[in-house]
């Protein structure tokens, strides 16, 4: 991407962005990629590292952990591997060895269903591979702690063997003449000591004659001398030389290690960029979550349409500070493709300005931005900064002067794929004169097909947009009331620079603004008047609108209350209906079982009487006549209603109720734990724990 002037990048404060995101960065290679931010023109780039940073803020997001915790620089062991004759050292390996571990870790990760699920950040592996040989390579060679292990060689296992047997020999000669001495009262209180890696003893000062041996020294008060015994000098040099024996060894097999390892030189490398190109996705990630980064839409053309963008510095500024950030919305089409935004001095033109062009670097530089996901945001090719005061003492220029510089360079490098923001054009000149060249510098830049924001106090400018084609006005909000800018944009109309009501709350005196006015332009100070009331009226009708959505979203939360109630209601009436049914169903039931006994009671009395054909009638009957029989029986319910249970002993001659149908008859006989009742012209046989003993609610209505 092109800029204009160099120092754009600065204005806009995309360097502070780089600052922080490095910030994040926990490897060296992170924090150099975002020194080193690209931004990016080609759609493909800027959507797959836009993917990466929205995937990994999505594991972050759920709590999911992603195996990237290599945060070593390896550079210099990196360099140093493929050198032929190089050795690196045993910590050194176990740091490549994290290395690799790290990145098998990675490997296992991406299985098909997280490939599948985190296509973007799976793209980062997907040309390289685990190569599992450089742990095992290591691992035969080197233990945990980085030492070389025993068996690395043959060789070295001889020379520690003999080593072993050699110290222990020492040990047990050096602690036979040390408890010797020391009984005889010659050593110090420490007894013992290492000087140069040999064994030497504490010898009191005047006792040093008695002890003979290699004299290596003396304390600093000298009162003590440190003398190694002659007994066990030689057992010392033959140590020393095994150590040494060792060390070469050691440095050997070290030395082949790092050759064979040479091989894996590149793709060892290739592991390292890849724990620094996660932990740069990471800290996108990150910072991301922090500004409530969002993935908008990305377009291959010139198109600009954010909705509640915030400011990413200003929103970071005022968290800090518990204050609220206002979000803007603006949009800038191939039909509307400059915006000339004006209003009052301090009331957030020039933020709004720095917000998008902060925004559209960020965004092609692959970072999440603070917007609605529903934004749309295009792709351009050239932008061109001229905000403050860029006065030369160097070149001898005006303000003005390097004004129109600037103005001529945009104008002669536009094209359709150049974002360009101008804060107050045409200052710093005459205001007719300025406003007249203004006028000239909007409709070249429009000609070109340019995307820009401009801001403006000039009103001829307020007058020409909406009439060119592709330019459009727009105005920052601000309360006449309080004299407190609003930060609102407002696209479609002009704004107000509230100069008079400003100076009228300020509490100056009116002689002198009314003097002002009447050095103002009468149509000037007319349409300057129009667009204050307009704006205010604007306010207004906002307020009404907020009130009104307010209420109508009261009116859908009582709406969907009530429809709630209904809801509930009809469940209740389901519930009634479903229970009458089910004691419908009871009563069939309960029917049933009565119709059974009956039947198995005439079986019973059929087998008894000897007027057969008696009982057959009544089986009949009560077969055959099932309507009169319900009839009856809701009659017979109706009447047993009359009849109130007092309990006791049951008689013969009593009248009971069965508890099972409610029915109530006459006892007529007793057979031992079951009675035969006689109920309408029917008699039935049911066991006396089913009765219960019942008389007449009204004495004069007796039921036989």
């Amino acid at each position: 991407m092109k800029f204009f002037p160099e120092s754009a990048l600065v204005q806009l404060e995309y360097e502070k962005v780089k600052s922080i995101l490095g910030e994040h960065c926990r490897t060296d290679h992170a924090r150099q990629r975002a020194a080193n931010l690209r931004i990016h023109t080609r759609k493909d780039f800027i959507e797959l590292e836009l993917k990466q940073s929205y995937e990994y803020k999505l594991l972050l997001q759920g709590g999911q952990h992603f195996p990237n915790d290599f945060t070593l620089n390896l550079t210099r062991e990196l360099k140093l591997l493929p050198i032929p004759g190089a050795v690196l050292s045993g910590e050194q390996f176990l740091h490549i060895r994290k290395l690799a571990e790290n990145t098998a870790s990675l490997f296992r990760w991406f299985d098909n269903e997280r490939r599948t699920a985190y296509p973007a950040l799976a793209q980062v592996v997907v040309n390289t591979y685990f190569e599992k040989n450089i742990t095992v390579l290591i691992d035969e060679i080197l233990d945990e702690s980085g030492n070389v292990k025993d068996n690395a060689s043959e060789a070295l296992g001889k020379i520690r063997l003999n080593l072993y047997k050699k110290r222990q020999d020492l040990r047990r000669i050096f602690d036979r003449l040390a408890a010797r001495l020391n009984k005889q009262g010659y050593l110090a209180d420490i007894e013992e000591s290492f000087i140069n890696g040999r064994r030497v003893l504490a010898v009191f000062a005047e006792q040093k004659r008695m002890v003979k041996g290699i004299l290596h020294g003396e304390s600093d008060t000298r009162r003590t001398t440190f003398i190694e015994p002659e007994e066990t000098t030689e057992l010392n040099n033959e140590i020393f030389s095994l150590e040494n024996e060792e060390s070469r060894e050691v440095y050997r097999i070290l030395r082949e290690l790092t050759k064979q390892l040479s091989v894996y030189a590149p793709l060892l490398k290739t592991y390292h960029d890849l724990a620094g190109e996660f932990d740069f996705i990471h800290a996108k990630a990150k910072w991301a979550i922090t500004l409530n980064g969002n993935y908008p839409q990305v377009l291959d053309k010139a198109h600009i349409r954010l909705i509640q963008a915030y400011h990413p510095l200003l929103l970071l500024y005022n968290k800090n500070s518990n204050k609220p950030t206002i979000p803007v919305n603006i949009s800038l089409t191939e039909k509307s493709r400059i915006l000339v935004i004006s209003g009052p001095n301090a009331g957030g033109k020039t933020v709004t300005l720095k917000t998008v062009g902060l925004l559209q670097l960020m965004m092609q530089s692959g970072l999440l931005v603070p917007v609605h996901a529903d934004s749309e945001m295009g792709i351009f090719k050239q932008i061109m900064i001229h905000i403050g005061d860029t006065q030369s003492l160097e070149f001898e220029l005006s303000t003005y002067s390097s004004h129109l510089k600037n103005m001529k360079h945009f104008m002669e490098n536009a094209n359709g794929k150049t974002l360009f923001f101008i804060d107050e054009l045409g200052s710093g000149s005459d205001p007719n004169l300025g406003g007249a060249f203004a006028e000239v510098i909007m409709e070249e830049l429009a000609h070109k097909h340019s995307f820009g924001i401009v801001t403006t106090h000039y009103l001829n400018l307020k007058v020409m947009a909406n009439k060119v084609p592709g330019i459009i006005n727009g105005a920052m909000q601000f309360d006449e009331q309080n004299l407190l800018p609003l930060y609102k944009l407002v696209v479609g109309k002009p704004g107000s620079s509230y100069t008079f009501s400003i100076a009228e709350r300020i509490g100056l005196e009116k002689r002198l603004i009314n003097k002002a006015r009447t050095l103002v332009d009468e149509d000037h100070f007319t349409l300057d008047k129009l667009l204050n009331r307009t704006e205010q009226d604007l306010q207004k009708i906002d307020i009404e609108k907020k009130e009104l959505n307010h209420l109508l979203k009261e009116n859908e939360r009582l709406k969907k209350e009530m429809q709630q109630v209904l809801d509930k209601e009809k469940h209740l009436q389901e519930i009634e209906r479903l229970k009458h049914l089910n004691k419908i169903s009871e009563e069939k039931f309960t029917y049933l079982k009565d119709m059974e006994r009956r039947l198995k009671s005439m079986v019973i009395e059929w087998r008894k009487a000897e007027d057969k054909e008696k009982v057959v009638k009544m089986i009949h009957a009560l077969l055959f006549n099932q309507k009169e029989k319900m009839v009856a029986e809701k009659q017979q319910k109706k009447v047993n209603e009359k009849f109130i249970e007092i309990g006791g002993e049951i008689q013969v001659g009593a009248k009971v109720r069965m508890k099972q149908n409610r029915q109530v008859g006459i006892v007529k006989e007793l057979r031992g734990k079951k009675a035969l009742l006689q109920v309408g012209v029917m008699p039935i046989t049911v066991e006396l724990k089913d009765l219960v003993v019942v008389q007449d609610k009204d004495p004069e209505q007796i039921v036989s």
